[in-house]
């Protein structure tokens, strides 16, 4: 098997490929990994110019010889390039998987929407420098090589997911990379935001008509959150219970998602 693994985003070190395809060689050592030199390019925020980072995701994607198109990290920048970047691709990159979440979030809501199978919002390259990233890269190499269930999200049932970072879905809906969502599960997280911009944040996801015909929304883990002044008063799941209740969306639990190693994989659709 052969993965290709780009940056639409912002920069991945050498370092840090260097220990993937360390983790790869002992544990999966008959798939290829090729990290796409323009990971490792530096312009401003990122990973290259914007027409650079495209042309190397469009390369990887249409390439009928790689069977994977991993993302290398998040960061920010993938909006900047997925109408065009989506415009490009043709049938080989169709027969991909696509696995990364974060900021990859806009270029798989976008595949997802142009009715691309084999996506999912999982682990990617850059978790290797997380404390237990080996496991993450090991349990996204094992969803990527051989559909591992036990790489998946554990509570995922019989009906179709979808998983975001919260304040990338909200900044995508009302977009032409917004998904189709109608019966699905949305599993939520995010990383590194003050509660009240969380809240703000899902005042417009749950105002969406797309999110209020989903069957139910989970919650993953809401990482780092910076100290609010004045408090916030309210924990995260009892925020996101507050405008599921608003908007009449069954709130369905916690999930086994998040900014961190013990991130799970949730594919698009039918699990």
């Amino acid at each position: 098997m052969r993965i290709g693994v780009v940056a639409p985003s912002t920069r991945l070190l050498p370092e840090t490929a260097e220990r993937v395809r360390a983790i790869a060689a002992e544990h999966h050592p008959e798939v290829d990994i090729h990290f796409h030199p323009q990971c490792f390019l530096s312009h401003n925020h990122f990973a290259g110019e914007d027409k650079v980072r495209a042309e190397a995701f469009v390369e990887i994607a249409n390439d009928p010889g790689y069977d994977a198109l991993w993302f290398a990290r998040g960061g920010y920048g993938s909006c900047r390039i997925a109408e065009a970047v989506i415009a490009r691709l043709g049938p080989a990159a169709r027969d991909k998987s696509y696995l990364g979440y974060s900021d990859a979030g806009f270029l798989l809501s976008g595949l997802y929407r142009a009715g691309f199978a084999g996506l999912a919002h999982g682990p990617m390259p850059q978790d290797a420098r997380r404390p237990g990233g080996e496991a993450a890269v090991r349990r996204a190499l094992d969803w990527l090589i051989r559909r591992a269930s036990d790489a998946l999200e554990p509570g995922l049932g019989a009906e179709p997911n979808a998983a975001f970072n919260i304040t990338v879905l909200s900044h995508l809906l009302g977009t032409t990379l917004e998904p189709p969502l109608e019966g699905h599960v949305l599993l939520l997280e995010d990383v590194s935001e003050h509660l009240y911009r969380t809240d703000r944040a899902m005042f417009h996801v749950a105002a969406s008509p797309s999110v209020r015909r989903v069957a139910g929304i989970r919650l993953g883990r809401l990482s780092e959150v910076p100290e609010n002044d004045p408090d916030f008063g309210e924990s995260g799941e009892e925020m996101v219970r507050f405008w599921c209740e608003r908007a009449a969306i069954p709130f369905l639990g916690q999930a086994d998602i998040g900014h961190d190693s013990a991130n799970r994989i949730v594919p698009y659709g039918a699990a």
